[in-house]
């Protein structure tokens, strides 16, 4: 049974008739730790795909950072590894124009074999958010930030990574340059090859920033109405800019913290509420100044369920490293308009463009997984109207909010909260609650096991 969310047959015929070079296709499914993963199928074979979906392994959903099985999952052996079916979502059937032979690529979503969705595939948790929000009359939009770093494909004579030449002249340097046109320019020959990807493939993408540190850079992408395709947008965006940086001699790095007392990379997602004419919810009446109550009890629910769900904003051990004050990264669920020290901030601007910037999510987390997480939050916060107390006015990183004692401090502990959570199982759904719990907890036994130089540092000589 073909499911009502899947790609027509009559999109990919148009597409193949438009691009008579593509020889090959990747077929993409988002894991839960964000990794695109599936294979490269012939040009012949993509019809069958439209008409009777793909054969997929349960296990690819079930796997850790590196690719193996956690078969605490439940989706390996427990379920015999077996065939599940893959169906192509509409719109995101795209050229890579950066391949030789020409080569396409499309996402996908599993589902059981007569059609239903398959409950631990990260993209139906989203949509299982956005139509519960659509029953309430709530149509939620947003887009993506995208921080992250171009380090060179060779290490530097210390043995570890570093910031990569400028692609225009091969000039270096290890300033920060917050902002910096002049960073902007020496790296135009990559970006403008981005820029043109991008259009490409339907992205809309906008602003390119220097960000704060040597060769950190952010792009930012045009809002959508539509969430779930501002969130295939991100992960279509991290797959493109990394394939290209590696054509350039390039690393595009999406760990949150590369580098010890520089910034870490964020994955801001922007997002407000429409009614079903496109008004926006979340914008004050003329006349207002502070944000609509509406607003409040979104921004209410997101801070009292932020710890709750900081596995899935901060789900590597590195991701942890990012939280750091006074670099640009929250160190507690407090909110505020216009100011980057809080977890939460109201962007000053038009009032019908009103929203919630959440700000917690690093780039190395999974975009549907975080907007699935923040409408979860923003639905719990609307329904009890939970007031979020006073704004942080200017001092983020120093009050100590209401609900800072629910927040976990670690990975460890995030972990040990998100397995216990009913409002994250609520959120992603048990199976994928589950799984995803069990992939983090056989990561971290992994990172634990782990005798790392740090330890020949501290303890080789001293103990």
């Amino acid at each position: 049974m073909i499911p009502t969310t899947a790609a027509d047959w009559d999109e990919a015929r148009h597409f193949l008739a438009h691009h008579p070079e593509i020889e090959a296709i990747d077929i993409v499914l988002v894991d839960p730790n964000g990794i695109g993963r599936g294979k490269i199928i012939r040009r012949h074979e993509l019809e069958s795909l439209y008409r009777q979906g793909r054969h997929l392994p349960s296990s690819i959903l079930g796997l850790d950072v590196t690719g193996e099985d956690v078969e605490e999952t439940g989706l390996v052996w427990a379920m015999g590894d077996a065939d599940l079916r893959a169906w192509p979502v509409p719109g995101t059937l795209v050229p890579l124009p950066f391949t030789n032979p020409p080569r396409a690529q499309v996402l996908v979503t599993l589902h059981e074999l007569d059609g239903r969705p398959f409950a631990a595939d990260p993209r139906h948790a989203l949509a299982r958010q956005i139509g519960a929000m659509a029953v309430e009359g709530r149509h939620p939009a947003g887009a993506f930030e995208l921080e992250f770093y171009l380090l060179d494909a060779t290490q530097g004579a210390d043995g570890r990574p570093r910031p990569a030449a400028m692609a225009l002249d091969g000039r270096r340097h290890g300033q920060t340059q917050v902002y910096g046109l002049d960073d902007l320019d020496g790296m135009q020959p990559f970006f403008a090859q981005v820029y043109a990807a991008a259009a490409a493939q339907g992205l809309p993408l906008e602003t390119l920033i220097a960000e704060y540190a040597p060769g950190q850079y952010e792009l930012t992408l045009h809002y959508r109405s539509d969430l779930l395709r501002a969130a295939d947008d991100l992960a279509m965006l991290k797959r493109l800019v990394r394939a290209l940086a590696r054509r350039h001699g390039m690393v595009a790095c999406f760990m949150a913290k590369p580098f010890q007392g520089m910034a870490g990379s964020g994955m801001h997602l922007h997002v407000s509420l429409a009614d079903g004419d496109g008004k926006n919810l979340f914008a004050e009446p003329a006349g207002e100044q502070a944000p609509c109550p509406l607003l409040r009890h979104a921004i209410g629910g997101l801070a009292a369920t932020m710890g709750d769900g900081m596995l899935v904003f901060a789900p590597h051990a590195n991701s942890w490293r990012r939280y750091v004050a006074n670099l640009y990264a929250p160190v507690s669920p407090s909110w505020g308009c216009n100011d980057r020290s809080v977890g939460l901030r109201v962007p000053a601007g038009d009032v019908a463009a009103r929203r919630v910037e959440h700000r917690p999510a690093g780039v190395d987390a999974n975009p549907y997984l975080v907007a699935a997480t923040v409408l979860a939050g923003i639905r719990h916060g609307i329904d009890q109207q939970i007031d979020p107390g006073p704004p942080a006015e200017r001092d983020g990183y120093s009050r100590q909010g209401p609900f800072d004692a629910t927040m976990p401090r670690d990975w460890h502990s995030a972990l040990i909260q998100a397995e216990g959570s009913d409002f994250l199982k609520a959120a992603l759904g048990p199976a994928l609650h589950r799984s995803f719990c069990a992939i983090k907890r056989a990561e971290l036994g992994r990172v634990m096991a782990a005798v790392t130089e740090l330890d020949y540092q501290l303890y080789l000589h001293q103990v």
